[in-house]
């Protein structure tokens, strides 16, 4: 477990203590869903949107491998190319992108764990690195552009009515059909 970039002497027993035997799993997106870092579905006869993480699993697991996922991609190149690739290509912030992350990690960790060997740095080629080599390379291929990186950082807001339990905490009525609150424009 410990052989997993960014896990470490505290995330490694969390980890291992919160996810239990790898092999009691049927496979590997059992282990992905059981941590609750699949996406929300939200599926009717009509539409099919996806949304954020359905955070169904241990909340404790989740923290432990997000926080792995940002000290793992700056070692694992291969995870720093896709965390790379989610900021600068696709538009993600930091959070949504270590989501990401934190589910590619979480799925190599069980691979490793069931298969009972431990984890190896590679290059995006495929050829086996040490954490040095992992880290350099990192450092000069996959570093996001501060503007990037502040663009990603200012998040627009949609303006929307407040929900009906906000309404109640600011001591507003809450009649059984409120009107529509005009947005702004």
């Amino acid at each position: 477990m410990r052989s997993a970039p960014g896990v470490g002497i505290v995330g490694a027993p969390q980890i291992r203590g919160r996810l239990g035997d790898a092999n009691r799993f049927k496979n590997l997106a059992a282990v992905r869903s059981f941590s609750g870092l699949v996406p929300r579905q939200n599926d009717s006869g009509v539409t099919a949107n996806a949304g954020g993480p359905t955070k169904a699993g241990d909340a404790c697991l989740r923290e432990a491998l997000f926080n792995a996922a940002d000290h793992a991609r700056k070692i694992d190149p291969t995870l720093a190319a896709r965390y790379h690739r989610l900021m600068t290509v696709d538009g993600k912030h930091h959070t949504s992108a270590l989501c990401t992350i934190s589910t590619v990690l979480l799925t190599r960790i069980a691979a490793c764990l069931r298969a009972d060997h431990s984890y190896e740095l590679r290059d995006i080629d495929g050829t086996t690195i040490s954490e040095a080599e992992g880290r350099s390379i990192v450092a000069h291929r996959y570093t996001i552009p501060a503007a990037t990186r502040a663009a990603r950082r200012s998040l627009t807001v949609i303006a929307r009515p407040p929900r009906r339990n906000e309404r109640a905490k600011k001591g507003v009525a809450v009649r059984s059909k409120a009107p529509p609150v005009p947005v702004p424009a």
